[in-house]
């Protein structure tokens, strides 16, 4: 008799792996890696799936980007706000930034 081996333990679809990098990624990283691909794709070396593949990536990181962008753009008018006396207007807003502490 043949010996079966054990199925690997489910691990998520490519694409999915690479959404969730893409979420956990730094603003920082995130461009770092766009600007890498681009550069990739530039050469016109790549087989058409892999530069398909490289161009979803890049279009989630530039997603992802846009919206760190548009979040830290409105934090920053929040912050700078003032009324019509020119006296600073202060409001709460969430902040998904982890405490030092931890």
């Amino acid at each position: 008799m043949t010996e079966r081996t054990a199925a690997p333990e489910s691990l998520p679809a490519p694409d999915e792996h690479a959404a969730q990098a893409t979420q956990a990624t730094s603003f920082e990283a995130a461009i770092k890696r766009l600007t890498e691909i681009v550069q990739q794709l530039e050469r016109g070396e790549l087989p058409l799936e892999e530069s398909l593949r490289l161009f979803e990536e890049g279009v989630k990181l530039s997603r992802v980007s846009q919206t760190r962008l548009d979040a830290a753009e409105k934090r920053v008018e929040q912050l700078l706000a003032v009324d019509s006396q020119g006296v600073p207007r202060t409001s709460s807003f969430a902040t998904d930034a982890k405490d030092d502490d931890e």
